[in-house]
């Protein structure tokens, strides 16, 4: 992990979509830090995702004041078509779909029949399709799953992962971008989607503000993702290309888990700690949903995400080099290279053999919290309380951290 943001997470499941984005060869101009998305297998091509181009200051500031563009080859679509494609994805998801009208997305589970969660979904509803945004690691189960479920209706799916790539754009001079750039642009409301045109290219822009400022989602062609690039860069007033660092941090102050990293294959929705935001209690059945009411009514899960803030002694930083500059030198909490195994957090007081009651998930050194430390965990639920004080660890020292009010640190 880097000082200022955590890798790109590592997932266990495998796409055979996995590709290299097609503007990485213009991204590498810029000679930026690129890792690797996931495993490597000798037989599959690994997804390539940028790190950083350089200081991730700048492009951490350019979220809060500017615009970047972060390229998404993480990102898997998948597309529904047929007359019945709405009423059964209705039936398979966790979400309300049935008032979802086109250019409108929202986000949503897809369960197993044990009711944990096989992909995180966004769902967007165009005219004559529906688009799936998953995790590129889980597009090939998602597509296998919900097929298995098409009888008589009329729909098909599609991983369509290779023929659409993905960028993103966040900060509030988006909308001015797209303005200067984009034919048919207008303003978008949270939720909302539009298609526009971009050097004669069209694309489906979403707005999605994952990092705290507003974000905008571009669906493009792959075989016209460079020039849509190109025209991007060339605005009066281009983005700044950033990387997975600079949006990590963001999208931590923010409040945005992400799959395969904060919560995964084996969680229930109501461990996630957006649940709300991804589940209707008020809508008919779909796959797993015996387990999710049965769990809102009567109990509670064993274990659930949230939010710590923690503490940080300046005695810590004594004598280190840099440690005139928190934001370079404050110890984090390391999380895991793989889902939910990364620092233990433990009970206020706890003896140093005592076991943990949870993990760190994500970490990172929050600038609008004055480079406060503030991370993700999975704790046993009873240490979930908003206010708890906890403990947990960085180089080798136990730290105090406090539960915080939801995810959402700013």
């Amino acid at each position: 992990m880097t000082r200022a943001g955590a890798k790109p997470p590592a997932a266990r499941v495998c796409s055979h979509m996995a590709r290299t984005s097609p503007i990485l060869p213009l991204l590498l101009a810029h000679e930026p830090l690129v890792e690797t998305y996931g495993p490597v297998e000798p037989d599959r091509p690994p997804v390539e995702v940028v790190q950083t181009f350089g200081p991730i200051e700048a492009e951490y500031a350019a979220i809060r004041k500017g615009c970047v563009l972060i390229d998404q080859p993480q990102r898997g679509t998948l597309v529904l078509e047929g007359a019945d494609r709405l009423p059964f994805l209705n039936r398979m998801v966790t979400q309300e779909l049935k008032t979802l009208e086109p250019w409108r997305s929202v986000g949503s589970f897809w369960l197993s029949r044990k009711g944990r969660i096989d992909a995180d979904l966004r769902v967007i509803a165009l005219p004559d399709r529906i688009l799936l945004d998953v995790d590129v690691h889980a597009a090939d189960r998602t597509v296998a799953g919900l097929s298995a479920y098409v009888i008589a209706d009329d729909v098909t799916i599609k991983d369509a992962s290779a023929d659409w790539h993905r960028v993103a754009l966040h900060g509030p001079q988006s909308s001015t971008l797209l303005g200067a750039t984009a034919q048919g642009w207008r303003d978008l409301g949270e939720g909302e989607a539009l298609p526009i045109c971009i050097a004669g290219v069209s694309v489906i822009a979403e707005r999605r503000d994952s990092a705290g400022a507003p974000g905008i989602e571009l669906f493009m062609p792959t075989a016209s993702a460079r020039a849509v690039f190109d025209a991007l860069m060339r605005a009066p007033k281009p983005p700044k290309p950033a990387g997975w660092a600079a949006w990590n941090i963001a999208r931590i102050e923010a409040g945005t888990p992400v799959y395969h990293l904060d919560f995964g294959p084996d969680a229930l929705p109501a461990e996630t700690g957006v649940l709300d935001q991804r589940v209707s209690f008020k809508k008919g059945c779909y796959l797993g949903q015996e387990i999710v009411a049965r769990m809102h009514a009567l109990g509670h899960p064993a274990k659930v995400l949230v939010g710590l803030r923690v503490d940080v002694p300046p005695e810590f930083n004594a004598g280190r080099v840099g440690a005139d500059d928190p934001s370079q030198d404050a110890p984090l909490p390391e999380p895991p290279p793989q889902p939910i195994s990364g620092a233990g957090v433990w009970a206020d007081g706890a003896a140093e053999s005592a076991p943990p009651l949870g993990r760190v998930t994500s970490s990172t050194i929050s600038p609008m919290l004055g480079n406060r430390v503030v991370c993700f965990a999975v704790v046993k639920w009873g240490s979930h309380t908003p206010g708890t004080r906890l403990l947990t660890e960085a180089d080798g020292r136990r730290l105090g951290a406090v539960v915080a009010d939801g995810l959402r640190f700013v």
